[in-house]
């Protein structure tokens, strides 16, 4: 039988400990990002996610939270005709800059994380509202979507999202172009 040496033993130490703080370690941020599951409420989960904006984004927040109302994709359709009409039904939220409205589609869950990511995108749109200059609405859509993307990655989730779309939108190129 070997006895390991005073310094031996320290190393074992060491390594043990090492390897114990790495477990929690992993455990905790696991459980950091599922946080926002145990959120009591839209307020309380705006703030999970503005947190991991300010972690994970430049773009400053803004004074005043919008206000969030859950609605209809008939109402979207109101609100926004061409957007509505150019996604087919597949708007699951909308941002309002004029009244800082978000306005999430139902059926939405906020233990559901492809909804929750919905809510994510918009609130990016409440910050690019206050800041930078964009040089069409379509503009900001590519990095609210990026922004919603890396969310959703860090669960090992991929949005449903035609990056194709995404691209045209973002580059401000006016659709109706016709050879004469």
């Amino acid at each position: 039988m070997r006895i390991l040496s005073r310094a031996g033993l320290w190393s074992a130490r060491a390594g043990l400990f090492c390897l114990v703080l790495n477990t929690f370690a992993g455990a905790a941020s696991a459980a950091d990002l599922l946080a926002w599951r145990e959120a009591k409420g839209l307020p309380d989960l705006m703030e999970h996610m503005d947190v991991w904006l300010d972690e994970n984004t430049d773009l400053p927040r803004r004074a005043a939270a919008p206000e969030i109302r859950l609605t209809s994709t008939a109402t979207v359709a109101r609100l926004a005709p061409m957007r509505a009409a150019s996604e087919s039904s597949r708007t699951r939220g909308l941002y309002d800059p004029d009244s800082a409205t978000i306005w999430l589609v139902r059926p939405w869950s906020a233990k559901n994380p492809y909804d929750v990511s919905v809510l994510l995108h918009e609130l990016v749109h409440h910050r690019q509202a206050a800041h930078g200059h964009w040089y069409c609405p379509g503009a900001q859509e590519l990095p609210a979507y990026r922004l919603q993307q890396a969310w959703l990655n860090e669960m090992g989730l991929e949005p449903d999202v035609n990056w194709v779309a995404v691209v045209l939108e973002s580059g401000c190129t006016p659709r109706d172009i016709h050879p004469e």
